[in-house]
């Protein structure tokens, strides 16, 4: 409850009935200097002591300051304090774009990359909150969409099971698919408040080698992340792999480095954010980090509550002072 200021608060003007509280906080002192001084003017202070209560001791102002306090601790909370919270995204589209070029066959990443990748990218997808609408699109030497955005999880997590491998690596193709298919899902979702906020997850080992290696081509990755900024949908990319990668082809092993500088550019251009994931855990950390990012918000949120319940429970405190003190609620 430190720092609050009269922005954090959504009807300031009930402070107005601070004035009221405080002018009784002053009524009562006068009434108890003015009770004094009655008792000082009594001239039989045998007989006074013989008709009047016990003498009153110090704990007998417990109840009027309970209350006071009590009014001040309710008069701030009908004043709707606010305050930052983390609150689960109740619309969002994400479109997580995995690569399945023959490359992901490597096993410098245990058991595959491709396995290893199945399995975060499960997890990621099951622990996403429920608001978010969730696609798959694969892409090798082609872009296919798995699953248009949808906030059920099962048919995406069965469709990362039984994902295959295939030759080429088509990224710039993989980001315009998934362009296109938010396009198409937020005319269907759009409402009064416009299109839900959307972001592509692309998660490669590869240089692109589909239309050609030049990623600035009209259909290369390069283009396709500007043209994912001038949407203003962000592309978080993950590099998936170590240098060291090798895969049979033809019976011929073959180096399948993988490529951060392409995935660092992609991210750049889209003004998005870049990971390099070198191994299962690491990937693992990366899609929770990205879970936590995207399934959550940083909203003003009501913080009335604790003021409240603390309120209430001085109030209570105070009737239960009162009688206790001197038989009678203040």
């Amino acid at each position: 409850m430190n720092g609050l200021s009269f922005r954090n608060f959504a009807a300031p003007w009930w402070f107005l009935l601070v004035i009221g509280i405080v002018g009784l906080a002053v009524g009562y002192v006068f009434v108890q200097r003015a009770r004094k001084k009655r008792t000082m003017r009594f001239t039989n202070l045998q007989l006074l002591e013989r008709v009047s209560s016990a003498k009153p001791n110090r704990f007998r102002h417990i109840p009027a300051i309970a209350l006071v306090i009590s009014l001040l601790l309710l008069t701030t909370a009908m004043a709707g304090p606010t305050a930052e919270q983390r609150v689960p995204r109740n619309r969002a589209t994400v479109i997580l774009v995995i690569d399945v070029s023959l490359s992901m066959e490597a096993t410098d990443v245990a058991p595959t990359r491709l396995k290893a990748a199945q399995v975060a990218a499960k997890s990621f997808a099951e622990g996403l909150t429920p608001g978010v609408n969730l696609g798959l699109i694969t892409f090798a030497g082609t872009a296919t969409v798995l699953v248009a955005p949808t906030t059920d999880r099962g048919g995406v997590a069965k469709a990362i099971d039984n994902l295959k491998l295939a030759q080429s690596t088509a990224t710039g193709e993989a980001i315009f698919a998934a362009l296109q298919s938010i396009e198409g899902f937020s005319q269907v979702v759009g409402g009064p408040e416009g299109p839900p906020p959307a972001r592509i997850v692309l998660m490669s080992d590869g240089k692109q080698t589909v239309p050609t290696e030049n990623e600035n081509d009209p259909r290369g990755s390069f283009t396709a992340a500007k043209a994912a900024a001038q949407k203003k949908i962000p592309i978080t990319t993950i590099s998936f792999g170590t240098a060291d990668g090798t895969v049979e082809i033809e019976g011929q092993p073959q180096s399948v480095a993988v490529d951060d500088s392409a995935m660092e550019e992609i991210a750049t251009l889209s003004s998005g954010d870049f990971y390099k994931a070198a191994t299962a855990d690491q990937l693992r950390k990366v899609y929770d980090t990205l879970g936590e990012q995207i399934g959550y918000e940083i909203k003003e949120a009501d913080a009335s509550r604790p003021w409240l319940i603390l309120g209430t429970l001085l109030a209570v405190i105070a009737a239960a002072a009162s009688l206790f003190v001197s038989q009678r609620l203040p």
